[in-house]
Order: structure tokens, then sequence, then C-alpha cells
């Protein structure tokens, strides 16, 4: 590609590479020159203009970006993702469903690292999407690129993104008691929780905080997926709702998480069904590390002992405010 000044006699057909406002008129960069154009700049009597022009071996900005889009979602529907229109060398796309995104990071840090002119930025791997929301734009930062960079960085990327959207349709939720009134609220957070990711949580089934109670309760459960939310946290392997859970013939993968709020959660199975124990700040609305969890396996995603140890950078979240134990109390 030709890049530089030229007398705008010498520009037809190039592109404009900074724009020029001329008798009212702006004619803006990236413009393609017409004889139209030629003739208003040469009547403004500028000597020269800054225009690019691509070499038989360049392809287009608009052209690049698109074919590079196309290549890392080539099948929008399975990949539950939308390719949005092209313009100024960029390409967004969106999420057509709430879900988690999946991305090959090293397809794209390969891809990154072909050409200085071709961008592809996403949001983090694994991050929960809203539908509509934007999961990654491509970028080409020139008005053209080489034509042999474009078919590498479109084979680096190929199939590099996609959503995975709700595979549980239906959860289960079983919360302890002690003597004290139940509040309404945590089933009420969960719920919305559950829905948002376009799942539906069963009635809250509750249960007295004791190891037999809720062993019962879990036998019966019938969602795709079963939740516990403890009127005592969980504050080992053999506290209440582990023990449970392997009394009822599951079995429990793993407890606690680098994340906080969110640290007391413990994940597991039963009958092919994904078990989540809930910490106690799932009643909040706020972020915690259920959510990274329960979002995942609404999902389909699966999630390991060895996923939950490896959330703790970027695993400090906001305080809650109603906490009962914060992390940094103040002193009287």
């Amino acid at each position: 590609m030709e890049f530089g000044p030229v007398p705008p006699q010498n520009a037809l057909g190039a592109i404009l590479a900074h724009s020029v406002q001329i008798e009212g008129q702006r004619l803006r960069k990236g413009l393609v020159l017409e004889p139209s154009h030629i003739a208003l700049l040469e009547a403004a009597d500028l000597s020269e203009i800054t225009v690019a022009r691509l070499g038989a071996d360049d392809v287009h900005e608009d052209d690049a970006a698109l074919a590079l889009a196309l290549a890392l979602v080539p099948d929008e529907l399975g990949a539950h993702l939308r390719i949005g229109p092209v313009g100024t060398g960029r390409c967004n796309i969106f999420a057509v469903a709430p879900g988690v995104v999946q991305i090959d990071v090293e397809a794209i840090n390969s891809l990154n690292a072909i050409h200085p002119v071709i961008t592809v930025s996403t949001v983090p791997n694994l991050h929960r999407m809203e539908q509509g929301g934007m999961v990654a734009t491509v970028k080409i930062i020139a008005y053209g690129v080489p034509k042999h960079a474009l078919e590498q960085a479109q084979a680096a990327g190929d199939k590099a993104l996609s959503l995975a959207v709700a595979s549980v349709r239906r959860a289960s939720f079983i919360e302890t008691t002690l003597a004290a009134p139940v509040s309404q609220k945590g089933a009420k957070v969960i719920r919305n929780r559950v829905k948002s990711l376009g799942a539906v949580m069963d009635e809250p089934v509750r249960c007295p905080h004791d190891t037999a109670a809720l062993s019962a309760a879990l036998r019966q459960a019938e969602g795709d997926m079963i939740l516990i939310l403890t009127a005592s946290a969980t504050s080992d392997l053999r506290d209440t709702a582990p023990e449970a859970v392997r009394l009822a013939g599951g079995a429990v993968a793993h407890f606690g998480m680098p994340v906080d709020p969110g640290n007391l959660l413990f994940i597991g199975d039963l009958g092919g069904k994904p078990v989540i124990g809930l910490p106690g700040c799932a009643r909040s609305p706020a972020l915690n590390g259920a959510d990274w969890v329960l979002e995942r396996l609404i999902c389909g995603v699966p999630v390991s002992a060895q996923d939950i140890m490896g959330m703790g950078v970027g695993g400090l979240l906001k305080e809650i405010p109603s906490r009962p134990q914060p992390r940094n109390p103040k002193r009287s």
C-alpha cells in the first residue's frame, strides 16, 4: 500500500487519509476519491492531500474486517453470535442470547501477532454476556492489509469465538433453616440469577439444617441442577451440606474458592446433576464467586476444582455492605 502526500490531480481513486474541510463541506477520511471530489479539492487550491492507494495484493479495510469476522464466527447460528455491519475497518460481534463466551485465547493471541494492522479485541474468556452484548471487535487499523497476512489471520482465528447458552433448563433450590423465620430474599435473588441465564428455578424446598433432612430433600430434587443455600455457612468438607450430598449418593468435588465474596462455596454431583453449595453472600444480588460457577454450569461449561483454584487473580470483588464479617473491619 502506498501512503503519502500527492497533488489532488493525482489522487483519483485513492483513499483520503485525513479529513478535509472545503467550503462548508467535509470530505471524511476513508473516502475513495471520485472526479467530483478532485474538482472540489482543486477549486480549493490545495497543493497536496494525504492519501492511501491499495496495491494489487492489498485488501480494503472493510473487506478485510468482514472476512476476518466471518473466519472467527463462520456459523453465526451455531455459535449464538451475530456479526454486525462493517465500516471504517471495524466489524463488531454480538451475543444473540444470555450466556458465557468461549474464546480460543491462543488463537486470538496468534492472530494479533501476524500483522500490526490486524487487531481483534474481545471480552475476557468465559465472560458472562447479556443478549446484544458486544463480544469482540475486529479492527483493521490501516486502509488496507496485505492479502497474505489476512489469509494467515483467517486461518489462525478459525472458529475462535462462540457463546455457550443455557443447557440447564430447570434448577432445584433447597434452603436449610434454623429456628428463626426464613427470609424470602435469598430464594428471590437466586431465582433472578437463574432466570437471567435462560433457565427456571423450581419452588424453594426448605428443610431443617441437618444432614439427614437435607439428604432426603436432595434425593427428591427433580431439576437438572441442584442449588443448596444453608442457614449456617459451610466451613468444612465434612459440614452439613457436603455430608448430605454424600449421604444422598453424590460426591463433592471441591470446597472453597479464592474469590471474595464467595469463599465458602462447594461443587459436587448427584446422579449426573451438578450441585452447588452456595455461600451466604449469594443472598445478595451483588457479584460474588458463586456467579462465576453458576453461570458456567447453567451454560454447560464444566467447572473443575482446578478451574476454581485459578480464579484468584481478579477474584477480589466489591465488598457487600451487608456482609456480617467485612474483610477490613472498622476499628472503634
